[in-house]
């Protein structure tokens, strides 16, 4: 009597069986592969940061002072009036030149407005943390025109390129100041109002050029720029007042940033809900957020970090002492 041979193949229940264990491993590695996103995430992040901070330093080097803040939010850059305070761009539009984007930084020259507002509205890829947000163009929603680019988005289908990071203007106390001289050829930023007590301790604020010999606290105690905090919300809508303008503006929430020493402005992590026209240092990131020192080094900061050694990172002169091991 011969025995019946077993058909090939697999029966329905081992499949289903193949399947969940399939599925349990892909859950298990899932969390790992994110996290190895994430951390790429983060190098390419830091990098970029980098890439600003040498830019700036590369500025003082040639030009003998860090890139201005500029004249506030309502200027964007002016190709023919230099770098010193006589330029109402602010300090992403004045390292253009030193990230090898001398002909973005051209744009506008000899008064082309239409040229002008092709530069405000191109994205930066070494601009933007890829954690957050990518390469492009987002709404203009600001219905504030800019001085000096008449021609620039006002049209309500318009788009503008941002920025996720921040120059350090200090510890401020108040408020920032929103315009600017109405006279450009003038350059007087004598009678400019709102202007806050601490907002000039940092190192990049309105018509600012501060030199490395005026940074009296060490380079490498003192803040250039970081990672700002936004509300992931209004990451794309421009409904933030501290994200509605681009990276094509003179000082202003959406390129500077503070040390207040208040729990309030402490550097966190962006939580959907929560903040709008935020003054403080943030990200991202789960871990802690990056900031870019005037010594040329950068490092990865706890949101936890000592609110005092915080605020005393951002002013160049306030002859006080910072503790290193409170930088964690």
């Amino acid at each position: 009597m011969s025995l019946r041979s077993r058909p090939a193949g697999f029966t329905l229940v081992e499949l289903l069986v193949v399947i969940a264990i399939i599925g349990v491993l892909i859950g298990l590695l899932m969390p790992a592969l994110q996290g190895v996103r994430e951390t790429a995430r983060q190098v390419t992040c830091l990098n970029n940061l980098k890439q600003m901070g040498v830019a700036c330093l590369t500025h003082e080097s040639v030009h003998e002072h860090l890139p201005t803040g500029g004249w506030g939010w309502t200027w964007a850059g002016e190709p023919d009036r230099g770098f010193d305070r006589r330029q109402p761009g602010g300090w992403h539009y004045n390292i253009l030149p030193f990230l090898d984007k001398a002909n973005l930084h051209q744009l506008g020259s000899g008064g082309n407005q239409a040229a002008a507002g092709q530069r405000g509205a191109t994205p930066v890829s070494t601009f933007h943390c890829p954690s957050r947000r990518g390469a492009t163009t987002y709404p203009y929603v600001h219905k504030t025109p800019y001085h000096n680019v008449k021609a620039f988005l006002m049209d309500g289908s318009a788009v503008i390129a941002r920025s996720d990071y921040a120059a350090c203007s200090g510890a401020a106390a108040g408020g920032i100041v929103s315009e600017g001289p109405k006279n450009l050829e003038s350059g007087d930023t004598t009678n400019w109002k709102n202007r806050p007590s601490g907002d000039a301790t940092g190192v990049v604020f309105l018509a600012s050029t501060v030199k490395m010999g005026h940074i009296t606290d060490g380079a490498g105690t003192t803040y250039l720029a970081g990672e700002r905090l936004l509300n992931p919300d209004k990451y794309y809508t421009g409904d933030s007042c501290a994200d509605d303008q681009g990276w094509d503006t003179g000082h202003g929430y959406d390129v500077n940033r503070w040390t207040r020493i208040n729990e309030s402005d402490r550097p966190r992590r962006d939580t959907p809900g929560y903040g709008d026209c935020e003054t403080a240092f943030g990200s991202a990131h789960s871990a802690g957020f990056h900031m870019f020192f005037c010594d040329g080094s950068a490092k990865k900061l706890n949101y936890n970090i000592d609110l005092e050694t915080h605020y005393r990172l951002g002013s160049r002169n306030d002859g006080r002492p910072v503790d290193m091991t409170k930088y964690w």
